[in-house]
């Protein structure tokens, strides 16, 4: 997990250790704990509803279907799917903006947005893959498939990329 992450989890779980007690917290309270990141106030109202959900309706344990995490406030399915994959080690395909872009550049798939990524991949990308694949590709997109004038000229997939979309290469 990333350093500054794991500072900020860790301070919101000493405020709070389960969805219980999370969900009796002020969205002020959360707000200071979550600061660093972004849309942090938007985030303490979800995050404290979402304890409140979880605490109701799944006795207090975080579901582990797609179907359930995304009835949850702020969760959609890249995050339902990293929860799925991340937490408990199930299949799924988190597909956010650079597996997008990057599947879709290298003609992989053909797609407007990261939800029709994630269904098209279900259909085609081998289910041995499904769990790596984010973890691959998000560094891949942020330090060489950048979204303007990626790296093609450095890459090592470059002779197999079709290099849609691609306006100028570095």
């Amino acid at each position: 997990m990333i350093a500054p992450l794991k500072k900020l989890l860790l301070r919101l779980f000493a405020l709070a250790a389960d969805p219980f007690s999370l969900s009796n917290l002020t969205v002020k309270t959360i707000e200071k704990a979550i600061c660093p990141v972004g849309f942090y106030r938007t985030k303490a109202k979800q995050i404290r509803e979402m304890s409140k959900q979880i605490g109701q309706e799944f006795q207090g344990i975080v579901p582990d279907t797609i179907e359930a995490l995304v009835k949850l406030p702020g969760v959609g399915r890249k995050t339902a799917n990293l929860v799925r994959t991340v937490g408990y080690r199930k299949s799924g395909i988190c597909v956010d903006i650079h597996v997008h872009r990057i599947c879709n550049r290298l003609g992989y798939v053909s797609t407007k947005h990261p939800d029709d990524t994630e269904s098209v991949l279900r259909g085609k990308l081998p289910k041995k893959h499904w769990i790596t694949l984010n973890g691959l590709l998000v560094p891949f997109g942020q330090n060489q498939c950048t979204p303007i004038s990626p790296r093609c000229s450095s890459c090592s997939i470059s002779p197999y990329c079709q290099r849609l979309g691609v306006l100028a290469i570095r």
